[in-house]
């Protein structure tokens, strides 16, 4: 990484400083995002910014930048390597204020972040044997819907399916499944996808609305419902899907396989359609 966008400059990563009073490092005070951006054409950036918006407005902020500007901060940080595959992370915090006080400052002049790496090639493996998951209580506070930078509970449950050598944690409320710690959830059963509805207890991811628009094209029911815990384990398919890893098929959850063990026919389809989508945005940016 050459450069970053903070507070209005470009400038190298061991040059760019943050207060201490920063609140988004004292409190967590602040949201984010992740676009993936394939060839420098980064996926559904619109979507993507129209969420950060809404998460913006979830904690009494106001957008800082307008679309158009965003667009040229992206498009300067993807230029550097401009047919590499990157992610860019967006940060916005309600900024530097004169004490540590748990009310907003009157006047917040928001600290903002962009910077762009090189997405990890998907490990080919994933796709003859699939990814393990484990089951978690959910610890998260009741604003999933806010992509919030406060992911201490995220933190530890991600961390929690590291140990039990599991690539994601599914989150369970009152017998429900949610989604993963870092993603949104799947399951398939007779012949048809079904995921939980968007709401307060779970991101709305753009990815996952981007399956959905794939499933539809191809043919396959979609129910949007929710999800319980013991239906999931008797599921022919489990998925998960996220910005940076796409649609990963789950084929062990606690310890025990799902479906056939091996990932199913109806998620090599659709992660044949999401690679398809992919390289139409790589030719559009040649």
């Amino acid at each position: 990484m050459k450069e970053l966008y903070l507070n209005g400059a470009f400038v190298a990563p061991e040059e760019a400083m943050i207060s201490v009073m920063d609140r988004g490092f004292l409190f967590g005070d602040g949201v984010y995002e992740v676009i993936p951006a394939y060839a420098g054409r980064p996926l559904r950036e619109l979507e993507h910014l129209q969420r950060l918006e809404n998460s913006l407005r979830g904690i009494g902020l106001e957008p800082p930048l307008s679309a158009s500007a965003w667009s040229a901060i992206f498009q300067r940080l993807l230029s550097a390597t401009p047919t590499a595959d990157q992610a860019l992370y967006l940060q916005v915090t309600r900024g530097v204020a004169p004490t540590r006080d748990h009310r907003f400052p009157r006047s917040p002049v928001p600290t903002v972040l962009v910077m762009a790496k090189p997405m990890k090639v998907r490990d080919p493996v994933i796709a003859e044997r699939g990814v393990a998951a484990v089951t978690r209580d959910d610890i998260r506070w009741l604003r999933c819907d806010i992509k919030a930078t406060a992911l201490l509970a995220a933190v530890l449950l991600r961390q929690s399916a590291e140990e039990a050598g599991a690539e994601e944690a599914i989150l369970v409320r009152d017998g429900m499944a949610l989604e993963g710690s870092t993603s949104n959830l799947f399951m398939i059963r007779d012949g048809g996808l079904i995921t939980p509805p968007k709401g307060p207890l779970l991101l709305a991811g753009i990815t996952r609305d981007l399956v959905l628009e794939l499933a539809a094209v191809a043919q396959i029911p979609i129910a949007e419902r929710a999800i319980a815990v013991e239906e999931l384990r008797t599921a022919d398919e489990v998925w998960i899907s996220s910005s940076t890893r796409e649609v990963m098929p789950v084929t062990r959850l606690d310890g025990v396989s799902v479906g056939s063990g091996h990932p199913g026919p109806l998620w090599q389809r659709i992660d044949a359609c999401y690679q398809d989508f992919k390289a139409d945005l790589r030719r559009a940016a040649a």
